[in-house]
């Protein structure tokens, strides 16, 4: 087996994986970090509190937001991705579906290439991942974030994303890539009702047959809200809830938002 360019242990515990949005539409915190200093300080941040690594993103994905061209969106990782190459020692993952924006990142120095749509959006990205050997985070989906709310009949929720998954992990390795490599995510929140959102949190021991490390990215997500209440800073104890169902079911990585010092305040006020 090929090894990870910076490998992370999985523990008995999931790794944490930080959010850097370097956008100026995401669902949470869209503009905050949209400042090349602002992301970088805010990943040195995650890493000093916890975080084994972090994800850099330049296009949003939230349901009904607009793709943004190859050129833009390397524009607003590419100076982050470096800028964090210096300052911390965890793998940086760059948040794309695009296969020139991966290979770009990738020869910049990032780690892992984290895939919303696994390779569909782009058939190329799957083998630009392989031939890099980098840790390929898999998600599911359908269609694209502008109509995947119109996409959420299934027969069999758990079975059909199972075969998804099964499909992406041989056309991966037919274009010479190592299935050790892949990171399965079932994609809570993407062409999902909220019920279907809560059975696959229920249900993520099921996944296990296919003998891949998983990732789950609950943060904040619309599932999480409660009644009356429709603000994402509002959405911390559900996504603290869905962090620890996931630790109980095994799950290796975690995608968070949230810094440690912010649950605590966060925390204290409710």
């Amino acid at each position: 087996m090929q090894p990870f360019r910076q490998p992370v242990e999985f523990g008995a515990t999931p790794s944490v994986m930080g959010i850097i949005n370097v956008t100026p539409d995401s669902f949470h915190d869209g503009g905050r970090h949209y400042s090349v200093e602002s992301a970088i300080e805010h990943g040195v941040r995650l890493v000093e509190e916890g975080a084994a690594v972090l994800d850099v993103g330049g296009e949003s994905t939230r349901p009904g937001s607009e793709e943004v061209s190859a050129e833009d969106e390397l524009k607003r990782v590419l100076p982050a991705v470096l800028g964090l190459k210096e300052r911390v020692d965890v793998p940086i993952s760059v948040d794309t579906w695009k296969s020139k924006v991966a290979a770009e990142v990738i020869n910049a120095g990032a780690d892992w290439i984290n895939d919303v749509s696994a390779g569909h959006r782009d058939p190329d990205m799957l083998r630009v991942v392989a031939e890099a050997k980098v840790p390929y985070v898999s998600m599911h989906m359908r269609g694209t974030p502008q109509s995947m709310q119109s996409l959420t009949e299934y027969e069999d929720l758990i079975g059909e994303i199972t075969a998804y998954f099964g499909d992406r992990l041989e056309a991966f390795e037919k274009v010479g890539g190592n299935r050790e490599m892949m990171i399965l995510d079932p994609g809570i929140g993407f062409a999902k009702l909220p019920e279907d959102n809560y059975r696959l949190l229920a249900n993520l021991e099921l996944f296990r047959s296919l003998g891949q490390p998983m990732l789950i990215g609950p943060s904040r997500k619309s599932f999480l809200k409660v009644v009356g209440v429709n603000n994402t800073d509002d959405r911390l104890p559900g996504t603290l809830a869905a962090v620890a169902v996931c630790a109980q079911a095994g799950v290796e990585v975690v995608r968070v938002h949230d810094r440690s010092e912010e649950h605590t305040s966060e925390l204290q006020s409710h």
